[in-house]
């Protein structure tokens, strides 16, 4: 049952026409740089000719020793040979030498005397042009190994740019459905499987068609016979490379797999290092660990081992093919049909036949590798957001941050039961809006809905009578700071965290937010004040520190509508009072909403939404809740008692 489901799947994939093009378009990528896409191809064909041209030199260094040795020791036999049997010795050494019968004996000398003669130069003249050929095969080699490197690399560049920015783009339900391990490696090690086959492998190629294509018009210009016994090896081996390739592409497929899956578990661990160390869970997490890599080799040694049947086979073809031309070249040695030098030259075009022969293996290798990395990068490229700018959408312009739900109903996934079920609520500009409500109730959904990281299921929104929908999301969220419950800073100083949203802020207005988020006087107690340098994600400060930041950051860009997703939950009582305090003021002209754990920091709003089960159960001032709503005394009565036990017991 598993060997069929696996021989189906690998069916499957290798059927795919997106796997099939994924490559295809991949290289299209090059023709973005013009004319330097043509140099390293250029420089290759001269490479390859000055290649080509060794062997007909060699053939006629041999032939010229062969023919000035040949010349000497002919000439001591005739001297050596009595007067009165020339006339019967001379016919005989013209055939044995190969020379026109028809020669006079004075004639054959003059022949040979110059065939010994000339035989120094032409062997000097033919190792100069060897070393000249060796010069420029050297260079434009270099040359072509240069500019293909750097085309591989402005089309990695390439890639991970339109990889990365596709990303920036995707929804937010694209992400809760994928690993950051699994995106890191598209990012990474499938761009530079890519790059590889460009800068190598496509060149590879390229070269094994020059190359066979000139040796097998050299061999049939040299000898025909010769050549009809080599040219059966090549469509078996083209047969042999079409089957391993398909046959290999699904399998370097699944070895991405295994590898993102590898790197998920690195990833995350690495994220949640004080966790697991916290509950001393180093073992099972080098368990898990170790799962992982495991299933990563083994899917890798299921690759090797249809490699190592590979290149056997195809040397053991091309050893078949050389025996087949050491028996037929063999024996028109000894009838005299083939010379040693054209045989010399015959073989070192064997070996340029055998040798891209050989080469195929390791590029139908490359090929399978980058064929199946480049299907992952596109199927990243061409994945469509669920969120994105309608084709006649507008820039929505400066708004007075009236807001409106109409019926929205929401559910991740567009299936399962509804986070928010018909809510239906308006607040006025300038307005305070709490949202209240047990864990799950829908809360953080609603704040989710605003900037449109989710679309509704059902219903519309509205700001100052825009459906969100109908505007470009840019606009949007330029006009809507956000403080989110999950504090994120990055890698930088200070400074450039609070300015993050407005990189061209001045120091007075970068100072102006930090003072209003209660974040100024911990900033200036540190050495280097706002160039202080924070740690990935923040963690060289406190939580209550990161998110005094992240609250400037907000304010900074002086929004309109202002979301405080539980921005005080990580700070003390006397930090929250503090920070309260400013964005009471701060938040007077802007529609604000604000989700809070803690009761006493949502009485004052102008507008309390109690939520329960993703519904709105009741919404109004505090005076009025704590009278009319059930659920809201429950949650302010709770509370009040907890504190009140808290006072006690200190």
């Amino acid at each position: 049952m598993q060997a069929t489901h696996f021989r189906r799947a690998t069916q499957k994939r290798t059927a795919n026409p997106k796997a099939r093009g994924a490559i295809g378009r991949a290289i299209r990528y090059l023709f973005n740089y013009k004319w330097t896409v043509a140099l390293p191809y250029i420089f290759l064909v001269i490479a390859t000719l000055s290649q080509l041209a060794v062997p007909r030199l060699i053939r006629n260094i041999i032939d010229a020793v062969t023919n000035g040795y040949v010349a000497d020791q002919v000439l001591q036999a005739v001297d050596k040979i009595p007067a009165q049997f020339l006339d019967v010795a001379l016919p005989k050494i013209l055939e044995a030498t190969g020379n026109d019968p028809a020669l006079t004996l004075d004639q054959l000398k003059i022949k040979l005397e110059a065939d010994l003669s000339s035989a120094p130069q032409t062997l000097i003249n033919a190792i100069i042009f060897i070393v000249i050929f060796a010069i420029l095969r050297g260079v434009f080699a270099f040359l072509q190994a240069y500019w293909a490197e750097k085309n591989s690399q402005a089309v990695a560049y390439d890639l991970r740019n339109d990889l990365y920015a596709k990303i920036q783009r995707l929804s937010f339900s694209y992400h809760d459905k994928n690993q950051t391990g699994q995106l890191m490696i598209r990012a990474t090690d499938d761009v530079e499987k890519v790059r590889l086959f460009i800068g190598q492998g496509l060149v590879q190629i390229v070269g094994t068609i020059i190359l066979l294509s000139g040796t097998l018009t050299i061999l049939f210009s040299t000898n025909l016979k010769l050549a009809f016994t080599v040219l059966p090896i090549l469509p078996i081996a083209m047969v042999l490379f079409l089957v391993f390739g398909g046959l290999a592409q699904p399998l370097f497929a699944k070895v991405q797999q295994k590898l993102a899956v590898l790197n998920t578990v690195l990833q995350e661990n690495l994220a949640g290092i004080k966790v697991i160390k916290a509950f001393t869970r180093e073992r099972e997490q080098q368990k898990r660990f170790k799962t992982a890599a495991d299933d990563s080799m083994q899917q890798s040694i299921i690759v090797a081992r249809l490699f190592t049947f590979l290149f056997p086979l195809i040397f053991m073809i091309a050893n078949m093919g050389q025996a087949a031309i050491l028996n037929v070249g063999g024996q028109e040695i000894i009838t005299g049909a083939l010379g040693l030098g054209e045989w010399q030259e015959f073989s070192l075009y064997l070996i340029y036949l055998f040798m891209p022969i050989i080469q195929l293996g390791f590029i139908i290798t490359q090929l399978g590798q980058a064929s199946a990395s480049a299907a992952r990068i596109f199927e990243i490229i061409d994945t469509k957001s669920d969120i994105t700018d309608k084709a006649n959408a507008i820039n929505l312009p400066q708004v007075k941050g009236d807001v409106k739900f109409e019926h929205v109903t929401f559910r991740y996934f567009s299936g399962g039961e509804p986070v928010l079920s018909d809510v239906s609520f308006e607040a006025k500009s300038g307005e305070t809006i709490a949202l209240l409500g047990a864990t799950g109730s829908g809360k953080t959904t609603i704040i989710n809905l605003l900037p449109r990281f989710y679309d509704p299921s059902e219903g519309k929104i509205t700001i100052d009578g825009y459906e969100l929908r109908d505007v470009t999301i840019d606009s949007l969220r330029s006009q809507i700071g956000i403080v989110l419950q999950e504090t994120t800073l990055f890698s930088g100083t200070i400074r450039e965290n609070i300015a993050f949203g407005k990189p061209n802020a001045t120091d007075d207005e970068v100072i102006a937010a930090a003072k209003a988020a209660q974040a100024h006087d911990f900033i200036s107690s540190f050495p280097e004040k706002y160039n202080t340098h924070v740690g990935e994600r923040g963690t060289t400060l406190s939580g209550g520190q990161k998110q005094r930041i992240a609250i400037a950051r907000a304010l900074l860009l002086n929004p309109k509508i202002l979301i405080l997703d539980d921005s005080t939950s990580s700070v003390d009582l006397a930090t929250e009072s503090a920070i309260q305090s400013a964005l009471d003021v701060l938040m007077k002209g802007r529609t604000s909403f604000v989700i809070a754990q803690r009761i006493s920091t949502v009485m004052n709003a102008d507008k309390i939404l109690v939520l329960d089960k993703g519904k709105v159960v009741a919404e109004g001032k505090h005076t009025e809740l704590m009278e009319e709503n059930a659920i809201y005394a429950e949650i302010y009565n709770s509370q009040i008692l907890v504190n009140e036990s808290k006072t006690n017991n200190e």
